[in-house]
């Protein structure tokens, strides 16, 4: 899952100089306009209904021009299933469905709920989900958007099987493989192992999953081996997940 680690709502428009953040920083505007200017030199106009992502590290700064004014909430969340590399914009749908998730991540960021970091990690994982879905998928090549849809559907899924998944288009599988790797930055493979460990480290980050064995953890992520679970969390996190969990609970 997704930790939502800060919630705020700007109620009125203010310049931000450059600066970035550790994790991915979300905007949801809520009325008015606003403009994000980024370090490559491109910059993102948005406005009521729509929501910006940008990733970590990559310095922006936000303006208001003559006429611009907006009210957002902001938030920023980790470890996040996002594998983009640079910041985008997306369109909420027309029930307002993004917004209302935003919404409930402020209201919960300040309520006294006894479960609330539960709840907040609800909420960052229908953030996600919701934003992967409406992102204009423009930029990828038709077969590996299918080729990623189909990960992000089944990911969690022991059953899956991507190798099968991919050899069932008519295209040639290396051809597949390569193209998928050019465009995202990963093979297949490595980009369904990397949703599954951000996932299994935000598991086993939080309290309420503390209880769970090691085999339904790696169950809950799509592996339905535990022992390779544990060598490839091992190798990624270069700890153990029990390990991972003791070093969880000693930071709470």
């Amino acid at each position: 899952m997704n930790t939502i680690l800060y919630v705020g709502e700007h109620a009125r428009s203010f310049d931000a100089h450059w600066h970035s953040h550790e994790h991915w920083e979300l905007v949801y505007c809520t009325g008015g306009e606003g403009l994000f200017r980024l370090e490559s030199g491109a910059s993102i106009r948005y406005g009521a209904r729509q929501a910006v992502a940008i990733p970590p590290g990559e310095l922006h700064m936000s303006t208001f021009e003559q006429g611009l004014a907006s009210t957002e909430i902001h938030l920023t969340m980790a470890p996040s299933a996002f594998l983009y590399k640079r910041a985008f914009l997306v369109e909420d749908d027309a029930q307002g469905s993004l917004g209302t998730i935003f919404a409930q991540a402020r209201y919960q960021s300040q309520s006294d709920l006894r479960r609330r970091d539960l709840v907040l990690s609800a909420l960052g994982e229908l953030i996600v989900s919701y934003m992967i879905a409406f992102r204009d998928s423009g930029e990828f090549s038709v077969a590996v958007e299918v080729i990623r849809a189909s990960i992000l559907r089944n990911f969690t899924n022991p059953a899956f099987e991507l190798d099968r998944e991919i050899r069932q288009m008519p295209f040639n599988y290396d051809y597949l493989r390569k193209l998928f790797q050019k465009e995202m930055g990963l093979t297949p493979l490595k980009y369904m192992i990397d949703l599954r460990m951000k996932r299994a480290g935000s598991l086993l980050s939080t309290a309420w999953t503390w209880e769970y064995s090691v085999a339904e953890v790696a169950e809950n992520c799509g592996f339905s081996d535990a022992l390779y679970f544990s060598r490839v969390f091992k190798k990624y996190y270069g700890c153990s997940p029990t390990e991972f969990v003791k070093r969880s609970k000693e930071e709470r």
